[in-house]
């Protein structure tokens, strides 16, 4: 089944930023690493030429274990669902990445392009030359789903190892099979699982589920699992969009916290750069919250009347911000 690249791109960023944990154990076992925190927003702010062409990256702000301490750098991930010579991009995002943080950066590609590689693609970038060193490269680290196997991603505990066992090399296994068992070990996980990734997890089988709709009804049945579908008006609201929805119309206050401090409504007292911060984080988090919409209303799960009910408040919220500069 073909699926829209920038969906295929939405998905493999949700995957990550759910289980962005499980994402660095898997991946790179031997690093150790601490507190985290994603600066996607702030990075497309300062760069808005950009926002089109980082719609399936991610840039977060980690702590890794270097040199038996932990230290603060700049994690680029970029997703790309064909292959691809992506030296010279990469390089050039270190490059943003350095600027925007002056830290450190660490810079990984992904792929989840379905062909079997006869050979790796590039890994590094030929960025610089000096008398005493010639040719001076940067590095970056390169995934390739498809080079790993289903049946021994499927057997681990981590939900993200089960999940991408849809993508990687699936030769001899049975779809329905997998797919049972992840939604067995998420029913098994269900009071530990968010409402996102609860949501992520359906929207992710639909995607690459190799099944009929039938037997995966079936399956869905069996396992107990038909409520995930009741959690999208859930997710809806707990990601902390704005009362009033249903109404269609934007009541003047923003609900949930800002950077885990501010709650409630915005009362417009707040002046100068800190008034700027919280405009820029509120229309970071409309902006997401209509980028989700527009998914779910792709991939069919609202339709052409909820979503436009359900994305004019957020239209109208992020023009009158414009309109206030």
């Amino acid at each position: 089944m073909k699926i829209n690249p920038k969906m295929h791109d939405a998905l493999f960023k949700w995957l990550i930023t759910s289980f962005t944990e499980d994402f660095f154990k898997h991946y790179f076992p031997n690093i150790r690493i601490g507190k985290y925190r994603f600066i996607d927003k702030e990075f497309i702010q300062k760069y808005e030429a950009l926002k089109e062409s980082l719609r399936g990256d991610l840039f977060l702000i980690m702590e890794v274990e270097i040199d038996d301490d932990l230290q603060e750098i700049v994690i680029q991930i970029e997703h790309k669902s064909e292959r691809k010579n992506v030296g010279k991009q990469v390089f050039e995002y270190l490059c943003y990445a350095w600027l925007l943080r002056k830290k450190p950066v660490w810079n990984i590609v992904i792929y989840t392009d379905n062909a079997v590689w006869r050979k790796p693609v590039p890994d590094s970038f030929w960025y610089a030359f000096d008398l005493n060193h010639q040719k001076q490269f940067m590095h970056f680290d390169v995934i390739k789903v498809k080079n790993e196997k289903s049946g021994d991603l499927i057997k681990k505990h981590s939900l993200l190892c089960k999940l991408l066992a849809l993508k990687a090399n699936d030769r001899g296994e049975d779809p329905e099979k997998m797919i049972r068992e992840i939604y067995q070990a998420a029913a098994q996980m269900k009071n530990q699982l968010t409402n996102d990734q609860l949501l992520l997890i359906e929207r992710w089988i639909n995607a690459y589920k190799k099944i009929s709709n039938k037997k995966l009804n079936k399956v869905k049945k069996e396992v107990d699992m038909e409520m995930i579908e009741t959690t999208i008006t859930e997710h809806i609201f707990n990601q902390g969009m704005i009362e009033g929805m249903i109404e269609g119309k934007v009541e003047g206050k923003v609900e949930g916290k800002i950077e885990g401090k501010i709650e409630g409504k915005i009362e417009g007292k707040i002046e100068g750069k800190v008034e700027g911060k919280v405009e820029g984080k509120i229309e970071g988090k409309i902006e997401g919250k209509i980028e989700l919409l527009e998914n779910m209303y792709q991939q069919k799960m609202i339709s052409k009347k909820q979503f436009d009910q359900l994305v004019f408040p957020f239209l109208l919220e992020l023009k009158k911000i414009e309109a206030g500069r």
